[in-house]
């Protein structure tokens, strides 16, 4: 009988999202394919350092058993299958189990992600990360420089989500952009009964919802946060949507325009998902952080 990943949360994700390959990257843009292949050979017995995306991976693999596989961890890389022997041996030398990959030298990945079932892809590359999301696929541009610490909370998953364009749909967000914040107190008060549509992130928090309710009473814990500009009264339409979808969140904070940094520093989550690079930007210098480029903030 053929495997099958059906049932466990994917995630797939590029060889920079899981391990530091800036060094290598910057010979490929400065010289060509050729030289990084050169240079990922030379280094093959050479382990890479963690990326922003490894701590992260590392936990949810963690829910694993012999008995019970729930999480599915995939290499979906612009790299080729040479460089790839690296970063299996790189994730073999740090003890991370991985057994799926799929490089293609250089051509877009994101289509991989349909046969994969993905529920999330990382990657450094934004246009493969447009294309995954313009597929209906979760997806987020990684800033590599993000901090991969991952000592607090070795028990349990935090994952932080923005609100508006990431778990839900950027209806709000447009009535913002377009008519200010009175507007959109206004608009979201008079639509506080009808729910938000999806966002890209919403398949998601799903998956995270039912990994959360298969491994019930297991060691690892999973732990998330809505984590938005909104204040009262726009909150209540939010809370509305999440209740309509059958849903939760462990933490809501509604920060009526507060920097949100702050507040991720007491969170301290494995990985904090955003919109806007105003907010993603800061972010990344305290945890992992991704850009969901979608919605009306991130038109070309």
């Amino acid at each position: 009988m053929p495997a099958s990943l059906e049932g466990q949360l994917v995630v797939a994700l590029s060889s920079r999202a899981l391990f530091d390959f800036e060094e290598e990257n910057r010979v490929f843009e400065d010289q060509d394919d050729s030289a990084y292949m050169r240079l990922q050979l030379e280094r093959m017995d050479q382990p890479a350092r963690p990326g922003v995306a490894f701590p992260l991976v590392q936990k949810l693999l963690a829910f694993n058993t012999p008995e019970r596989q729930r999480v599915a961890v995939v290499i979906l890389s612009r790299n080729d299958p040479v460089s790839g022997l690296r970063i299996f041996r790189s994730a073999s030398a740090a003890g991370m189990q991985l057994e799926r990959g799929v490089f293609t030298r250089g051509r877009p990945p994101f289509h991989y992600l349909k046969p994969l079932g993905a529920n999330l892809f990382l990657s450094a590359n934004e246009a493969d990360v447009r294309a995954a999301l313009e597929g209906g696929f979760p997806a987020a541009r990684v800033y590599s420089s993000s901090l991969t610490e991952a000592e607090q909370h070795p028990q349990e998953v935090r994952i932080a989500f923005d609100g508006d364009a990431v778990l839900f749909s950027d209806e709000a967000e447009r009535v913002f952009q377009e008519q200010g914040l009175a507007a959109f107190q206004n608009h979201e008060e008079s639509h506080a009964l009808h729910p938000l549509p999806p966002g890209p992130f919403l398949p998601l928090l799903e998956a995270l919802h039912r990994l959360r309710a298969d491994s019930a009473g297991g060691p690892m814990k999973i732990r998330t946060a809505l984590v938005t500009a909104r204040s009262a009264p726009a909150h209540e339409r939010a809370i509305r949507t999440l209740m309509e979808w059958k849903v939760e969140v462990d933490e809501a904070m509604f920060l009526g325009g507060l920097e949100k940094t702050h507040f991720l520093r007491e969170f301290e989550p494995d990985f904090f998902f955003d919109d806007q690079t105003r907010h993603c930007e800061p972010a990344s210098r305290l945890v992992p952080t991704g850009h969901v480029v979608s919605g009306v903030a991130n038109q070309e």
